[in-house]
């Protein structure tokens, strides 16, 4: 194991946080069972009590999840100058098997714990908590992959040696090797960039729209849409957007925008495509729960906020994906 600071931050937030889940998810299977809000028990008193200190522990542990991802590769990209062949956090990731399976959770618990943050937000709205018994099984589908990532990442970690030789982003991110990341590379550029600004076109009409008329059907295209925009740009991004950034019309890198040479442009990207899939995805998982008494008001304000942010973020990306691509010398034809 590489002993850095980060490393041990995220070593030991890994742990603190799978042990809040834990925690959390104890109480949540009491409260599945035993959650009665008209019952006047001593159980139901220390229910009440205790979901008032699981909900903020949560915030806290969620808020850290969030900012782990970021960490992550932030230290990953870090730790590149140890590893021959590495030249930025791609490489290191593939220092051994862990690596890139931890991104996969880290960025799948980033959703996961979003979306439950929004489901936290608005049942604490409600006087009679009508969300509480929902938000804690979806708790509890939460917590096998907080502890998968918690293994995952101190294996990596955990197996990370000085002395290895591992391929260059250049190397992984190529027409020619084998691979998810070489799929994307391998797209025609033509067609990505018309299907990559047709959805995020769609995704931006479906949202304003559903700001405006707050209709079922409306809400769920956009939260739907908020998903494909999502994977589109991901694969956007591999396919021809990096290559604006980085003038170079055989570096598909993703994680090299991440770089002070690149004036850390990557992490306003990947922040706004992360922000806005939480806060869409938000937008349906709080559409079934639109017509209970203590939220009828309630879901609709936090519903357009939610939808405010996706179409801020989504336009964001669109706007510095265009000016990449318009005030740059650099010309990508096909």
């Amino acid at each position: 194991m590489i002993i850095q600071p980060a490393v041990i931050a995220l070593f030991v937030g890994s742990i603190l946080v799978s042990c809040m889940v834990l925690y959390a998810a104890c109480y949540g299977v009491s409260i599945l069972k035993n959650w009665n809000l008209q019952d006047g028990s001593e159980l139901q008193l220390i229910l009440e009590r205790k979901t008032y200190l699981i909900s903020t522990i949560m915030s806290y542990a969620f808020a850290f999840q969030l900012l782990s991802l970021f960490l992550f590769i932030f230290t990953a990209d870090k730790l590149s100058s140890l590893f021959v062949g590495a030249m930025c956090a791609a490489g290191t990731l593939n220092v051994n098997g862990f690596g890139y399976l931890t991104m996969l959770f880290k960025i799948l618990n980033f959703l996961l714990g979003g979306v439950w943050l929004i489901l936290n937000y608005a049942d604490n709205r409600a006087v009679d908590y009508p969300l509480i018994k929902m938000k804690y099984f979806f708790l509890l589908i939460i917590t096998p992959f907080i502890f998968a990532e918690m293994v995952t990442q101190a294996a990596y970690f955990l197996n990370l040696k000085p002395n290895i030789i591992t391929s260059c982003c250049g190397s992984l991110f190529s027409p020619e090797s084998a691979g998810i990341g070489a799929s994307f590379t391998a797209l025609p550029v033509v067609p990505m960039k018309i299907l990559f600004y047709a959805v995020i076109t769609i995704t931006l009409m479906s949202g304003f729209y559903f700001f405006l008329r707050s209709g079922v059907a409306a809400g769920l295209l956009f939260s739907i849409m908020t998903l494909v925009a999502f994977a589109v740009s991901i694969a956007a991004l591999i396919s021809f957007i990096s290559l604006y950034f980085y003038e170079l019309p055989t570096h598909h890198c993703p994680f090299c925008i991440l770089q002070k040479e690149y004036h850390y442009i990557g992490y306003l990207i990947y922040s706004t495509l992360l922000g806005g899939v939480v806060a869409g995805a938000g937008v349906g998982m709080l559409m079934p729960f639109r017509h209970r008494e203590s939220l009828y008001e309630i879901i609709p304000r936090v519903q357009r906020k939610l939808t405010l942010i996706t179409l801020i973020l989504y336009l964001i990306l669109a706007v510095i994906t265009t000016c990449a691509m318009l005030f740059t010398d650099f010309k990508l034809q096909s």
